[in-house]
């Protein structure tokens, strides 16, 4: 009884000794974020187009799909970017247009991160024979061409609609992530306080989910990014070759049908630039806080800036 008396305290020790650091990493991400300029520019583009997909009816003059005027208008004071060959109004359908591609960004990311985490942090975790088969089908997807891949895909499903081609991206972009999240947990393994929590007897799951996965965040965050950057990417590249539904409002439909108008050629060049920038903007959006966590997640990087300063100097 004595000795039982003994460790119970030992038990409850490094469980909350684990949890401090957690929390001083927290903090310290906290204020990383604040003082790194690539990251306040992509919170400040992405929170411009999150106000734009939330509340479009109050930005947007128009209805685009009820509102139409004289089509190939010149901007002017009533049309910012004109109108479209079919009448629409360019900027309505460009508010209107920003949430279907937000959804798809922000959908695919946290579903890919998902996919990752749960392939590539087991397959670590347990090793063996799970680690085996599940990096096989990590290499397997890693090596096919991604876009053909989504091409096909996509193809075969005939026009697909919002859900589908969420479904189309998430299977094929999270195998990258997994690779380096099972690379992450491969290194912390063998960590002591990981080790610590076996002795104590916890279950695999709590160690994974709140020993293991706390210390990955500023990674699991640059995975989210890195597949929201690539589902902003492709679904605007799947939309504007047809393979999208061309009758919903996206920037990449926006693509497609000024193309199918020559807009470029018949003096409408906006309505065919104003998507484009909007997906150049937002694809920079998640590219610079994907850099910015990488920065923070790496500190190797930020000596060296410094030092190109002070040389420069």
């Amino acid at each position: 009884m004595a000795v039982i008396g003994a460790t119970r305290p030992a038990a409850v020790g490094p469980g909350a000794v684990g949890d401090l650091p957690s929390r001083r990493a927290r903090r310290g991400l906290a204020r990383s974020l604040l003082s790194n300029r690539k990251a306040i520019v992509g919170a400040s583009l992405l929170g411009i187009f999150s106000v734009l997909a939330v509340v479009p009816g109050l930005i947007a003059p128009d209805n685009p799909s009820a509102d139409v005027y004289d089509p190939g208008l010149a901007p002017s004071a009533a049309h910012l970017l004109g109108t479209t060959a079919y009448g629409q109004d360019v900027f309505s359908q460009l508010v209107w247009g920003a949430r279907a591609s937000l959804v798809v960004a922000f959908a695919v990311g946290a579903l890919s991160t998902l996919l990752s985490i749960l392939v590539g942090v087991s397959a670590a975790y347990l090793g063996g024979i799970w680690d085996g088969m599940l990096s096989l089908v990590t290499d397997v997807l890693l090596v096919v061409p991604a876009f053909p891949l989504i091409v096909v895909i996509a193809a075969y499903t005939n026009g697909a609609n919002l859900l589908t081609l969420i479904v189309v991206l998430v299977v094929t972009g999270w195998s990258f992530g997994a690779r380096q999240l099972r690379s992450q947990m491969l290194s912390l393994k063998r960590r002591e306080f990981l080790e610590a929590a076996k002795e104590r007897g916890e279950r695999r799951l709590y160690i994974v989910v709140f020993e293991a996965l706390p210390t990955m965040t500023s990674l699991i965050v640059a995975s989210f990014l890195s597949s929201a950057l690539y589902a902003v990417l492709a679904a605007a590249g799947l939309q504007f070759v047809g393979l999208g539904n061309p009758s919903s409002l996206s920037w990449g439909t926006m693509l497609y049908w000024a193309q199918n108008n020559a807009a470029l050629q018949t003096g409408q060049p906006l309505w065919a630039i104003a998507p484009g920038a909007c997906i150049a903007a937002l694809g920079a959006a998640f590219a610079l806080l994907n850099y910015a966590f990488d920065e923070i997640g790496n500190p190797a990087l930020r000596p060296v800036r410094r030092s190109k300063r002070v040389r420069s100097a």
